[in-house]
This record gives C-alpha cells, sequence and structure tokens, in this order.
C-alpha cells in the first residue's frame, strides 16, 4: 500500500477494532507503514493474525488480537495484553460495525411491496437491536477500556466510523442509517466531554465503497451495476464509487495532533460529493 503523503507517526501505540474487515485493516497497515505500533483488533482473528503477517514480513509493528467489541470483559482482557505488548493506547480507531439483513427491507418504498418480499413491518427486533449494538456499543464500549490511557496522560486522539446514512438515511437499512447517527452524534459528545483532558474525537463519513458486505445490492450476479448502483452514482458528483485508500488523507489528517490540533467533533464526509449535492 501506497500512502497518501508522508506522515509519522513512530512510537504511537494505534488500537484498530474492526481491523479484519477490508476498510480498517487498510488502516491498520496504513498506520504500521507510518511507524506506529499497531494492535489490530477483531472477532475474527485469522483475518486479523493475516494482516499482523503480511506488516511483519515489511518489519513493520502489527500485533493481532481476538476481541468482541460488545463485551467489555474481553476488551479489558485485550487492553492488558496490549499494555504489556505495546505500551498505553495512544490512538483509537472504532472501525466496527456493520449491517445486518435481519434489519433490512427487501423494497425501497412500501407501495412497491411484493408478495414474500421482507417489508418494514416484517423486520426483526432482534436483528435491529445487534445492528445498534454493534455501531454504538462497538463504539462506547472500547472508548471506555482504551481511552482511560489517554486521560491519565492528557493527551490521544480517537477516531470514529461514521457512514453518509447518519446525514441523509438511505432506504432499506433503517437500522443501520439510525445506529451511524447515533455514532456521529456521540462522536460529537465525546469531543465536549474529553475536551478538557487532551483528548480530540472525530469521525470520518465514509462514501459509498465496494465491499463484501454490500456486493450484492450494488451489483447483479453477471456484475452489471443493480438499479440501486446506478441511484448512487447518480447521486455522487465523482460519478464513482470511493476507494477505501482514499480514505488514508482524511484519517491521517484528524489523527495528526500537530496538523488537526484544534479539530475535534467534527465528522468528515470523504464521498465523492454526494452530502454536498441536491439531486439537482
Amino acid at each position: 500500500m501506497e500512502l497518501p503523503y508522508k506522515v509519522d507517526f513512530t512510537g504511537k501505540v494505534v488500537v484498530v477494532t474492526g481491523a479484519g474487515g477490508v476498510l480498517c485493516g487498510d488502516m491498520a497497515r496504513a498506520f504500521a507503514q507510518a511507524g506506529a505500533k499497531v494492535a489490530a483488533l477483531d472477532i475474527n482473528l485469522p483475518a486479523v493474525e493475516e494482516l499482523a503477517a503480511e506488516c511483519r514480513e515489511l518489519n513493520e509493528t502489527c500485533l493481532a488480537y481476538k476481541a468482541d467489541v460488545l463485551s467489555k470483559e474481553s476488551l479489558e482482557d485485550v487492553h492488558q495484553r496490549i499494555l504489556k505488548d505495546l505500551g498505553p493506547c495512544d490512538l483509537l480507531i472504532n472501525g466496527a460495525g456493520g449491517n445486518n439483513p435481519r434489519a433490512t427491507t427487501d423494497n425501497e418504498y412500501q407501495h412497491e411491496a411484493k408478495e414474500g418480499q421482507k417489508t418494514f413491518f416484517d423486520l426483526e427486533p432482534e436483528g435491529v437491536d445487534f445492528v445498534f449494538k454493534l455501531n454504538f456499543q462497538g463504539t462506547l464500549l472500547p472508548t471506555q477500556v482504551f481511552a482511560g490511557d489517554m486521560a491519565e496522560r492528557k493527551r490521544g486522539c480517537i477516531l470514529n466510523i461514521s457512514s453518509m446514512n447518519a446525514y441523509v438515511p438511505l432506504t432499506k437499512i433503517p437500522a443501520y442509517s439510525g445506529a451511524k447517527a447515533a455514532v456521529s452524534n456521540f462522536t460529537q459528545w465525546l469531543a465536549v466531554h474529553f475536551a478538557g483532558t487532551g483528548i480530540r474525537c472525530n469521525a470520518i463519513a465514509p462514501g459509498f465503497l465496494v465491499s463484501d458486505q454490500n456486493r450484492a445490492l450494488l451489483f447483479n450476479e453477471d456484475g452489471s451495476p443493480t438499479t440501486r448502483s446506478g441511484k448512487i452514482l447518480t447521486g455522487t458528483p465523482m460519478g464513482r464509487f470511493v476507494d477505501s485508500s482514499e480514505l488514508l488523507g482524511g484519517v491521517f489528517f484528524l489523527c495528526d495532533d500537530r496538523a488537526a490540533s484544534a479539530i475535534t467533533g467534527v465528522v468528515l464526509p470523504i464521498d465523492g460529493g454526494f452530502a454536498a449535492y441536491s439531486g439537482v
């Protein structure tokens, strides 16, 4: 991976949750390339072990840890291991999150619902609850566990992962949209709460990336774009999807204590202009 510009996080301990996914895996690699000591956390241990092995081949520091972001006990156990292996956390990236089919409708509009489709009235409470927990509590609990290191030393940075859904909810995914709106709001709350401790807290709101999670929504089996995909691109002034590597410039900027020393409580869209476009 080629870094977007020269950055130096040498000696910083960076904890990344959700590092088994493409988006946060790229962030973990990038910080390791920039000299940081990275702790890659995910419920899927093999995925972060593979990431850590790739970093070691390049003489970069990245250690893999299995952690459940919905279990404070699991996070506290990993926290103690990281303190022993790498030291106290300087920078926390809350990247764990996602949607669930049980909280997703088949139809965009109720009046177009067809027999056999899962509509708004069929959404499963357990699925909705899981999505809110994964995105919101999956941000809150790691912050409770790792931000204590920062508060004690009067410095540090937290970066949350919000979404375009937090600005304008998308059809089909009401729980995910609501959960990411909660993450944006929580980011601002944390920024105010920690302002006097030297901790900054910001978020990025990625535009539309193609991933294993949303590929079926964006492309047909033959590889052609779906109708939904066409709507997204029509509403994106740059006319294309965002690549995960294009997030790194914004991530590095917000996490740089010199460049962004006075920036806290910001949710930065990296979206090809989607949030700015009214459709007209």
